[in-house]
């Protein structure tokens, strides 16, 4: 067996510490594979919010979730920045979300022009781990090799090494010996 994919390492790590019933966000809709893997997580008793600026990435998962998902989970999607994070969310989540997912960079096989900024992706992080859940986890996909990339990558990698040891525990996971810029995975977890 080998080392699993950036994804699914993100994947395992929220599916270790999220519960059936509880509230969790997708940041990055994008094609929707994060949203339908936190509804599952969550089930019919639980809520997903997911954000996307692209209303094509909407669109996309709404149709992804409507094919594959069996039981009808309540997802809301957003349509605008997850900068916008705390304003779109419920009070009741406050201090009680399980996870949050960032896949960063643009909408896969289409314009490569819209993109994740730096700004709204480092406000968007500080939002929702303020509004964590002791225990609860976010998960960051950086990817590089788009303009742009690089800086967003260190943007949020100066964002989480600044974060308190006492409050929150931080790690990466990447594959050092791959060409041609490959994602990795920064994770955050609320002590």
């Amino acid at each position: 067996m080998g080392f699993l994919s950036i994804l699914s390492y993100a994947h395992k790590l929220i599916q270790e510490r999220v519960s059936p019933g509880e509230t969790v966000v997708d940041a990055t809709a994008g094609n929707g594979v994060d949203t339908l893997f936190l509804a599952k997580c969550v089930g019919p008793a639980g809520s997903v919010h997911a954000f996307d600026v692209q209303e094509q990435a909407l669109l996309r998962t709404r149709q992804r979730l409507e094919q594959e998902l069996t039981e009808h989970a309540p997802v809301q999607l957003h349509h605008c920045s997850h900068a916008l994070l705390q304003e779109k969310l419920p009070v009741a989540a406050q201090e009680s979300l399980a996870a949050v997912m960032f896949n960063l960079g643009y909408l896969p096989g289409d314009d490569h022009q819209t993109v994740t900024q730096a700004d709204s992706t480092v406000a968007a992080l500080q939002q929702a781990v303020e509004w964590l859940r002791k225990g609860g986890i976010v998960t960051i996909i950086l990817y590089t090799g788009h303009e742009g990339g690089e800086q967003e990558a260190e943007a949020v990698r100066v964002w989480a090494q600044q974060l308190s040891q006492k409050q929150y525990q931080v790690l990466e996971y990447r594959f050092m010996n791959q060409k041609n810029h490959p994602p990795y995975c920064i994770a955050v977890e609320k002590r």
